[in-house]
């Protein structure tokens, strides 16, 4: 499995600490930034990420920003991503569960890191069940 992952600088540290724990599980991880706790803009990191998803370079993303609002509108600009902003283990389950999410968002300022790494595990351990599923999905891209 192949993970593209990005943050702005309020998502670095905790990005940073969830790149070690994919390291830590032999998932490849394509960071596109940013780089440090300078200022940095989500959206660029946002449409990175959603690109790099879009065009199967990667099979999922990863994205998080202070609150995770804005790098998640960013990401679902691009038809054919639906970025899924998830606090908890069960919202990431049922994000892949039921709304085939292709990027999990994280709020970093709100999330802890162990709870973090409980919604990347709960959204790579599960995969689209379809079914009714899939004929609401197929209403979503405008």
């Amino acid at each position: 499995m192949k993970i593209a992952i990005g943050s702005d600088h309020a998502g670095f540290e905790l990005k940073e600490q969830l790149i070690a724990y994919l390291n830590e599980k032999k998932i490849e991880v394509n960071n596109k930034g940013c780089y440090s706790l300078d200022r940095a803009d989500y959206p660029d990191f946002g449409h990175a990420v959603a690109l790099s998803v879009l065009s199967k370079e990667v099979d999922f993303g990863i994205l998080m920003c202070g609150s995770g609002n804005g790098i998640n509108m960013t990401a679902n600009k691009h038809a054919g991503i639906r970025a899924a902003l998830c606090w908890n283990s069960e919202i990431a389950s049922l994000a892949r569960l039921h709304n085939d999410a292709n990027i999990l968002v994280l709020p970093a300022r709100y999330i802890t890191v162990d709870e973090a790494k409980k919604c990347v595990d709960a959204f790579f351990e599960n995969a689209f069940e379809g079914g009714r599923h899939a004929d609401r999905l197929a209403k979503i891209d405008c």
